[in-house]
């Protein structure tokens, strides 16, 4: 083998090591998430600023309590995987049409068959995810640390 196959040889073996990397090094999880996305138009509440390190180290929380599959199970994830944002399976911006859900309760409509249109909504599935993992913490500790108010997590907006 040549000088010049040599050389080509370990440049591919380098730019092959540094593409494998970046392909399984995962994402970089900030420790503080504004909890903004550019589908809303307007925020009508103050965004959250979601701790997410926080929730992850002090309080215990695993990634799959909140990073989940489409039925709602646990997904088997640990910081640095690539997981999908919220608004990806939750793809109507916003919450569910007060008109809607009082057709569907009028209309007998399973709780089931209403939990899942809500759930096609973000805002709603957020909060649920949110405010269900408080009022479950704060039920086992009989405690009311954790928030479940809109403004402990929404602070108002400043003038």
């Amino acid at each position: 083998m040549g000088k010049r196959s040599l050389i080509v040889s370990a440049a591919i073996c380098l730019a092959l090591m540094f593409t494998a990397g970046s392909i399984y090094a995962g994402k970089d999880v900030k420790d503080v998430i504004k909890m903004q996305n550019e589908t809303y138009e307007k925020h009508t509440k103050a965004l959250v600023n979601f701790t997410h390190k926080k929730h992850n180290e002090e309080y215990k929380i695993g990634c799959g309590d909140c990073h989940h599959d489409d039925e709602g199970k646990a997904l088997d994830v640990k910081p640095g995987d690539d997981v999908k944002n919220c608004i990806e399976c939750h793809k109507i911006p916003g919450r569910i049409p007060g008109k809607l859900k009082k057709e569907m309760k009028a209309g007998k409509v399973s709780k089931k068959e209403m939990r899942a249109k809500e759930m096609a909504y973000h805002a709603e599935a957020i909060h649920a995810n949110c405010i269900g993992c408080h009022k479950t913490y704060n039920k086992k500790n009989k405690t009311k640390v954790a928030p479940q108010t809109c403004t402990k997590c929404h602070p108002k907006k400043k003038k």
